[in-house]
């Protein structure tokens, strides 16, 4: 943890959620007490279905939502996809972009999540920029390489650390139950920030909050959470159960 970064904790529910769903939400409002809310700030990202009934639940609780992903485009002829305004004006505050399912399972390249983040910014939403590698990769000793590679590709010049959050998500580790050693982690979020560095300049690097992501449940939060620039998580299936993702939120604040 970074201790002059005020951690966050973003939940990704991915493509789950139905409108009895919503108790989710409300119930991590309830539990989101004076104590935490002094020490983290939390964050969840429904599917796009949910994101306006559930910012109108989330109002006074100080409790962001945010989209899963955005179009590069800000509107027209784009048959199902949604534009970074129509999160905006549907309450978000936040919107992934470069998850690595939608590299993967989408062909996202890394000039598409920079337009993404460029159509976020346009709209006064904080990008969550993703980036991360495969087994395949780890194993071969590629790992800061790649992900050096995704930040210089993926994050547009120029912004600050109020409009940019980097989610460190080894591709092998999320919904899989493992994870990277804390010196592994501890070695890939050095190296974000150093690279970031370069990219949005030395102060800024500097207080843009780091995430991690993959498999982050319970069990394994403090570890992670203790390790130098880590500044929160990127929560997956433990965020659709809340008392699972303030555990996690307990664990950032210390």
């Amino acid at each position: 943890m970074t201790r002059s970064i005020r951690p966050l904790v973003a939940g990704n529910w991915k493509m789950n959620g139905l409108k009895a769903d919503l108790a989710i939400a409300t119930e991590v409002a309830r539990g989101y007490d004076a104590a935490l809310k002094a020490a983290v700030d939390l964050a969840i990202c429904p599917p796009a279905t949910l994101l306006f009934p559930a910012s109108a639940a989330l109002i006074g609780s100080r409790i962001a939502t945010g989209g899963q992903d955005c179009s590069v485009q800000p509107s027209g002829a784009f048959t199902g996809e949604v534009s970074a305004a129509m999160l905006a004006d549907a309450g978000a505050a936040f919107c992934i972009v470069g998850h690595s399912e939608r590299r993967t399972l989408h062909g996202e390249g890394n000039a598409t999540v920079r337009a993404k983040a460029e159509a976020a910014r346009k709209a006064l939403l904080v990008p969550i920029i993703c980036v991360g590698e495969t087994r395949e990769e780890r194993e071969a000793g590629k790992a800061l390489a790649v992900v050096r590679k995704q930040l210089k590709g993926s994050v547009p010049e120029g912004l600050d650390a109020a409009s940019l959050v980097i989610a460190y998500e080894p591709v092998w580790a999320i919904g899989t139950g493992l994870t990277p050693t804390a010196d592994d982690v501890a070695e890939m979020h050095a190296s974000i920030r150093w690279d970031l560095a370069r990219i949005v300049g030395k102060a800024a690097a500097a207080g843009v909050r780091l995430l991690y992501g993959g498999s982050v449940k319970p069990s394994n939060a403090a570890e992670l959470m203790n390790v130098a620039n880590v500044d929160g998580a990127l929560v997956g299936g433990a965020s659709l159960k809340a008392e699972e993702f303030l555990a996690i939120a307990r664990a950032c604040a210390g």
